[in-house]
């Protein structure tokens, strides 16, 4: 961070060129975090609504190296011949060209690749440096059948506003406003502040403008975490039915899948770490594998219990007796294991060095909190609340069978 700092700083004055110091991006490129995308149907409309944009960004604060797509200011000069004029005069086309080109890009004559690259180099043909101006034009001559006659005579420059790179999106004209935003800003709540503004700013209605950067690829992502999540409990579900033949047993189960996301909030708020829906998004899908493996093993041995001929509370005492060590011997290991993502220990075992903070450790600062505080707040409902809704089912059960019994029998311990 101080690098960019130090490097914006030294090269803020520099004018007629912009350059901006970003850090390498980590995954697909996606650009710069805030990115506003302006279409419409009226491209006139266009510059002015990005002029306002840009007014309210500055107005807002906390954005960085802030870019548009307009054209810059200028003008173009295009050569138009008159092929008539030029017939009259026997001048050759494609002479006339290739004069023109000789104060401009110069003609191609050959390619060679020097030693130290593999690229290969043009080789072109034009006038000096001093030579290769607006009047030139004027007195560059063509051979013709006549001799050599100035172009002038049927060349003409027509001076026209620079247009530069035109974008379409949906057949229609499209403009972007991108901006970066300082570290340690969430990118969020600056789009956040920006949609806010943008509810109240004087810009014409005719103009669309919709976010990209990433905000749109949160967006996508958190669609598809929850569809995926979505799925993932469908499917759980039908395979525990299938397993318990109990639909009270398998709700058990995901409800601790669902209420185990409430560890994952209070992890990252101890650590304080944002909430990525990417990483955070994928701890709780794979914290959901582990929480419905501890519950399904203790409800698996309820049952065995039961059949067994025991009643309710034995059996739940005896369950939590049982599965006590496995459970949390599971829920230790794990967490240990993912202690060091969760610090941000960056361990480099061939060279005996240890770094906190390192930048391969905060990609999976997130995920590794999520599935960590997830795990801690689900055993305790793996070990507590799961035998407390086992024995209320089994008196709901009775209480249906026999209304006048509504509780439980005692457990009845044998020597």
């Amino acid at each position: 961070r101080e690098i960019l700092e130090e490097v914006r700083k030294r090269t803020a004055d520099l004018a007629g060129i912009i350059i901006e110091a970003r850090k390498e991006e980590a995954g697909p490129p996606v650009g710069k975090p805030v990115q506003l995308q302006l279409s419409s149907r009226f491209p006139e409309l266009l510059p002015a609504a990005v002029a306002t944009v840009r007014r309210g960004l500055d107005e807002l604060g906390g954005f960085i190296d802030v870019t548009d797509s307009r054209p810059m200011p200028g003008i173009e000069w295009q050569v138009k011949v008159d092929r008539a004029e030029a017939s009259r005069y026997g001048a050759d086309i494609t002479a006339v060209g290739n004069a023109i080109k000789l104060v401009t890009i110069g003609i191609k004559v050959g390619e060679y690749r020097p030693e130290d690259t593999d690229d290969e180099v043009e080789i072109r043909v034009r006038f000096p440096y001093n030579d290769r101006n607006i009047d030139e034009l004027d007195r560059l001559r063509v051979p013709t059948q006549n001799g050599a006659v100035p172009i002038g005579n049927f060349v003409k420059r027509v001076a026209v506003p620079r247009v530069g790179t035109i974008n379409r999106a949906d057949s229609r004209r499209v403009l972007k406003v991108e901006a970066d935003v300082p570290e340690g800003v969430l990118a969020d709540n600056k789009v956040t502040e920006i949609k806010h503004w943008l509810s109240s700013a004087q810009i014409d209605p005719r103009v669309d403008i919709e976010f990209k950067g990433e905000d749109k690829e949160q967006r996508q992502a958190e669609e598809f975490l929850v569809k995926a999540f979505g799925v993932a409990l469908f499917i759980m579900a039908i395979i525990l039915v299938t397993q318990f033949n109990s639909f009270y047993q398998a709700f058990l189960i995901l409800s601790a899948v669902v209420l185990s996301t409430v560890g994952v909030l209070l992890g990252l708020l101890v650590t304080g770490q944002p909430f990525g829906i990417v990483m955070s998004g994928v701890g709780v899908i794979a914290l959901a594998g582990i929480v419905v493996n501890n519950n399904i093993v203790l409800i698996d041995t309820y049952n065995i219990l039961r059949r067994r001929g025991m009643d309710t509370i034995e059996a739940v005492m005896r369950t939590g007796a049982q599965r006590l060590r496995p459970v949390l011997l599971t829920t230790i290991t794990t967490i240990l294991g993912l202690m060091p993502m969760v610090l941000g220990v960056n361990i480099d075992v061939m060279g005996g060095s240890i770094a906190f903070g390192g930048p391969s450790t905060q990609w999976w600062t997130q995920l590794a909190t999520a599935v960590a505080g997830g795990l801690a707040f689900a055993t305790v409902l793996t070990l507590v609340l799961t035998p407390s809704l086992l024995v209320l089912g089994e008196r709901m059960k009775l209480g249906r069978r026999h209304p006048s019994q509504s509780t439980v029998p005692a457990a009845t311990f044998s020597k």
